[in-house]
Order: structure tokens, then sequence, then C-alpha cells
């Protein structure tokens, strides 16, 4: 007993020295601050007439009262993204030219330029992303199956590119490649997880892409079913092995340890079993997946954030792949199919957690990093239209206009999508579009992009 309490104590007291060394003090006021002060400054300039309205540039809020961002902010936005993209080609020439995924390699180069050219439609930019889906398409490997990690994700982009510049007949070889690997994704004999980096979800997510961006029935809805199916008998077999059938139905583990985050853990999985695209029943989403999420919410520490691993009880990581950033997705999906405040309740405190905790060391990017952070706020503001939201989704976004100037640890692929300064680009490209912003390979568009 004595040392279960010195090892909380140490935690306790060591928590605000661990904070600063995994994150920056967070220098900015939060939003009722910033507000409340623009309101006291324009109380302060009444002279007894009515005041002249403001400009819809007026300094302080990087928005106006109708959350259009404003054009100065857009302009410095605009002016970045063509700095760091500038940086990044020249710092490509010497990326690993076999990395063909979009987690670190060329596919994700190619989801940047396609999400570049969705915001400007500028056709200079599709043509960029084929120059680099087609370099991944040459290079296939079958070891994998994943969209972050795997073939399927450069089948899955190179499909959305060809479609998008009508060459049908390519689009349609990328999908049929994309099908054939369906059948070592199901089998329950394989080892493959189920988690979304290496495993079944991460192949789930290929084929609810392919329904998003091209069209319903891309993609049948059977084959689909197959996935999921696979994904729910895995997880109930586990739940079964460790005994938790009561309280968490669907179980998931990768190299043998229960993750919670959305990368690697039970986050993002429940998160894709979620997606209206899956199409799973009403009953399975009641009866399975909904007690399996609260068992997770209940691992929650105090300060509002998520453990990286059952296991784990230690208050450190605030990334999307093991952290708050992760489960707020989870919390905020979860608030939409069943309705309950508890989730959205519970989602906000992960903001909240995010905003003190969120501007990271390890860099900018999305997986493990500042950029990545930033997008949970976007997607609290999509859900709430709450402008408190969109406000930090914009802080973050300016700390990211200071790329480099922080003493960030510079990441092993500096320049990929996940974990360095393409990520932070197309960030920042979502944030001129808050409505339209979407985590790249993780959330769908229910809108039509073309």
């Amino acid at each position: 007993m004595g040392e279960t309490m010195s090892k909380r104590l140490k935690l306790h007291l060591g928590g605000e020295a661990e904070m600063e060394e995994r994150a920056f003090v967070n220098p900015f006021p939060d939003y009722e601050a910033a507000a409340g002060a623009l309101l006291a400054a324009g109380a302060a300039e009444e002279t007894g007439y009515v005041r002249t309205p403001a400009s819809t540039d007026e300094p302080g809020l990087p928005f106006n009262q109708d959350g259009k961002i404003i054009h100065n902010f857009i302009r410095r936005i605009q002016t970045k993204i063509k700095d760091l993209l500038q940086q990044m080609e020249e710092g490509l020439k010497t990326a690993d030219p076999h990395d063909c995924s979009a987690y670190t390699g060329w596919t994700g180069i190619a989801l940047l330029y396609l999400q570049l050219y969705r915001v400007t439609c500028d056709q200079t930019y599709l043509l960029r992303s084929l120059d680099y889906v087609k370099r991944t398409l040459r290079n296939l490997n079958g070891r994998r199956v994943t969209f972050l990690c795997g073939d399927a994700g450069p089948l899955a982009v190179g499909a959305v590119i060809y479609h998008k510049l009508r060459s049908d007949c390519e689009s349609q070889e990328c999908i049929t490649k994309l099908l054939q690997l369906q059948k070592a994704v199901v089998c329950q004999e394989s080892d493959l997880p189920d988690e979304l980096l290496y495993g079944r979800a991460g192949y789930l997510y290929a084929l609810l892409y392919l329904n998003t961006e091209i069209g319903p029935g891309t993609v049948c809805e059977s084959a689909i079913k197959e996935v999921v199916n696979a994904i729910i008998e895995s997880g109930k077999t586990l739940s079964r092995e460790e005994r938790k059938t009561e309280r968490c139905p669907l179980l998931y583990q990768w190299h043998r340890k229960q993750y919670v985050g959305a990368a690697h853990g039970m986050a993002g999985i429940y998160y894709m079993l979620m997606q209206p695209a899956a199409k799973v029943d009403q009953e399975t989403l009641t009866e399975m997946v909904k007690p399996s999420i609260d068992y997770v919410r209940h691992k929650k520490f105090r300060s509002g954030n998520y453990p990286s691993s059952l296991s784990n009880e230690t208050d450190r990581l605030v990334h999307w792949c093991h952290g708050a950033p992760g489960v707020i997705h989870m919390l905020m999906q979860a608030y939409k199919i069943f309705k309950e405040e508890k989730y959205l309740k519970e989602a906000m405190e992960c903001s909240d957690v995010i905003w003190q905790r969120g501007l990271l060391r390890k860099g900018y990017g999305i997986c493990h990093g500042t950029a990545g952070n930033g997008y949970s706020f976007l997607s609290l503001y999509r859900l709430t239209q709450d402008k408190k939201y969109l406000y930090r989704a914009c802080k973050f976004a300016e700390w990211c206009l200071d790329y480099g100037a922080h003493g960030c640890r510079i990441p092993d692929r500096p320049y990929s999508l996940f974990e360095g300064m393409a990520g932070a680009i197309h960030f920042l490209s979502d944030v001129l579009g808050p409505e339209a912003s979407r985590f790249p390979a993780f959330e769908l568009d229910s809108s039509k992009r073309d």
C-alpha cells in the first residue's frame, strides 16, 4: 500500500515537469479572455454615439461574427503554405524513394496535393498529386494492407485521383487491385491486427474513402460488411478470452497490449465502426460498440486525458495516436450516433486538455504534433458551431505559422504527412475552410468534394 501511494504521489508531483518536458506552455489567452478583451476595448471607445461597425478584419480574433476567417489571417496562412511547400519539395529530394505509405511516404504527399486541389481548385495541384501517386503504384509490395501504411493507401488515393481526372479505366484498375487484398484482411486465422495503422480498420477506411470520394456503390456493401464482420468477430473473441464480455464486448490489442488511442487502439476501431458509410446495424452499435466505448471512457484520467493502453497508469501523452486528441473523435462520433450528452461533455473535456497540453515539443505533425491536435478543435467546431473551438484551432495554426522557431524535435521523416511538414501544411489549408476540414486518412467527408 505504501509503495502504491508513493508511486501515485510521485506521479502527481512530477506531472507538471512531465508536461513541460513534452509540451510547451500555451502562451495564448483562451477564447473567453480574448473575446472579453475585445468587448472591453470596444466599450472603452464608446463616447455616447453609435459606434461604427467593426470591419471584418478587426484585429484580435482571427474570424468575424459569422465564423469566416478574416482576410489578414488567410493571407498569412496562404503565404506560409507557399513557403512550406517550397521547403518540403526541396527536402523530399533526399527522402526515402521506397517509402510509398500515406503515413510517412509518397502517398501522403499525394494526399496533401489532393487536399490543396480541393481547397483551391487549381488543376496543377491535382496533376502534382498524380505524379506522386504514380511512383507509389509502381512500387506496391503487398506486405501490408492498410490505408496509412500499406498498399490500400496508394490504390485508394490513385483511384480517386484518376476519377477526378476522368481516367475511369485507371481508376477501376486501382479499385480492383484494392479489393484483391480483401481475402487476406478477412481471414480470421491470420495474425493481422484490427487497428488503424496496420490492421483491418485501416483497410476498412480505404473502402469507405472510395465510397465517400467517388460515390456510393464504388465498393459494394457486401465487401464492406465482410470486413466489418471480421473486425467485430475478432473483438468478440478477445473479449471472451479476457473474460470481459459483459464490460467490453469488443476488445482489441496490438502486440499483446490493449491500446486505447486512435492509431493502434480501440478509439480508432470504434470510430471506424461508427461511420455511417460502414453500415453497421443499430443493434450491433447499441449492444456491442456502445458498452465498449463506455468501458474505455471509464479509464479516463482525472485531467480529462486518456491512457495509451488499458494497463498504463501514466498521464503523459496528448497525441492523436495516444491520448485525448484521438479519443475525442470517438466521443464526438458516439454523440452523433447515440445522441447522449455525456459523450459531447467528455469530448469538450478532451478539448480542454489539448488546449492546455497540446503544443507539443515533438513537432508540428499530425500523428504526434501540434497540427494533429489542432484538428480536434476543427472537428469539435463543426459539431457544435461554438466559436471557442474555431478560435483554438486558429491559435494552434498561428503556432504552426512559426514553423521551426520553437526548438521542437526534428522527426525522422521531417517532410512527411503524419510526422512532418506536409501534415502541418494540410492542417493550415483546412483552417482556411473549417466547415470542410477533415483529418486526413481518418475522418470521412459526407459531402461531395468534386
